[in-house]
């Protein structure tokens, strides 16, 4: 029984340090590739950082590509963290959104990244093509039930339509981005699109929707 016992401790710590590896691996890739692109970024580099041989890193990613789509799903699991899509009241999802454009403006070698990535990804051939038409989808389906639920409590404006509300989100907060990738000191993400969740949603007497807004602890840029 013992050495069952200490056999199953040895599993769960093998697994743990291949999930930290792991990791290791994803956040490695990420600043490569925000650094240098995806295209010219390499898996030695990748490799390099996290002290391992890129044959080692092929073990847990086989290529390329792999390697690229879980950076994108390991960023999304930061945003999915801060913004609260299935939350009772919307306004909380609509807050966290602008919570996370508050935490972009702390990494725009990410946010560059993406741009840059949902750029080329129009190309089928892309290997991040289907990541970031699912993303849009989830994304469009997600604020538009936001948006409905707002309608529901009698928060939204009568002539807000919750699936044209929430094209017009994403689509500001894509060209947010560029702007503010060209000039930091002439755009503020966080408070244009506040801008537009006012112009649309009731968030009480006296309120805004920065009135319940959390800052998230940024992290040093990646670039």
């Amino acid at each position: 029984m013992t050495d069952t016992i200490g056999a199953v401790g040895r599993v769960r710590g093998t697994y743990a340090k291949t999930a930290a590896k792991r990791i290791a691996i994803l956040d490695a890739a990420l600043e490569v590739f925000a650094e240098s692109g995806y295209r010219a970024g390499s898996l030695r580099e990748v490799a390099s950082r996290v002290g391992m041989s890129e044959a080692g890193l092929l073990h847990h990613f086989p290529n390329k590509g792999v390697l690229l789509q879980a950076v994108l799903d390991h960023r999304d699991d930061r945003s999915r963290a801060v913004v609260d899509f299935d939350h009772e009241d919307g306004r909380v999802g609509l807050r966290g959104l602008i919570s996370l454009a508050l935490y972009n403006q702390s990494i725009p070698g990410v946010v560059e990244l993406y741009c840059t990535l949902s750029a080329e990804a129009t190309a089928p051939s892309h290997p991040a093509h289907a990541y970031f038409v699912d993303r849009y989808a989830y994304v469009r389906r997600s604020v538009g039930e936001t948006f409905a639920r707002l309608r529901d409590a009698g928060r939204l404006r009568a002539d807000v339509d919750p699936a044209r509300a929430a094209i017009a989100t994403v689509a500001l907060m894509d060209g947010l981005q560029v702007q503010w990738l060209l000039d930091r000191d002439a755009v503020d993400m966080a408070r244009e699109l506040a801008g537009l969740f006012d112009s649309m949603v009731d968030f009480g007497e006296g309120e805004s929707v920065m009135s319940g807004v959390v800052a998230i602890q940024p992290e040093e840029d990646a670039a």
